[in-house]
């Protein structure tokens, strides 16, 4: 299971540097090397989920703006609103 979870890791890190804005890029890769080692594999998962989301959403999310989608009330979601780059 370890391998797998490197595995994810090493996607999720990807992911989140390569995101098509560099602003993004930015964030996102800043937040990503901040956490992803104190992460369990449900809060990978849930890592995922929000790196799906396009980034004019999750920028707009990230600045307390509105968003066309409603994003769930979890740790990843709190942790990525509440950090400071």
């Amino acid at each position: 299971m370890t391998a797998d979870i490197e595995q994810i890791k090493k996607k999720i890190i990807y992911r989140s540097n390569y995101r098509g804005t560099k602003e993004m890029d930015k964030l996102l890769g800043a937040f990503t090397s901040k956490y992803i080692n104190e992460l369990n594999y449900e809060d990978l998962v849930e890592l995922i989920k929000l790196l799906e989301i396009d980034d004019n959403n999750l920028y707009n999310f990230y600045n307390g703006l509105n968003t066309n989608i409603k994003f769930e009330d979890n740790k990843i979601n709190k942790l990525f609103k509440n950090f400071k780059y």
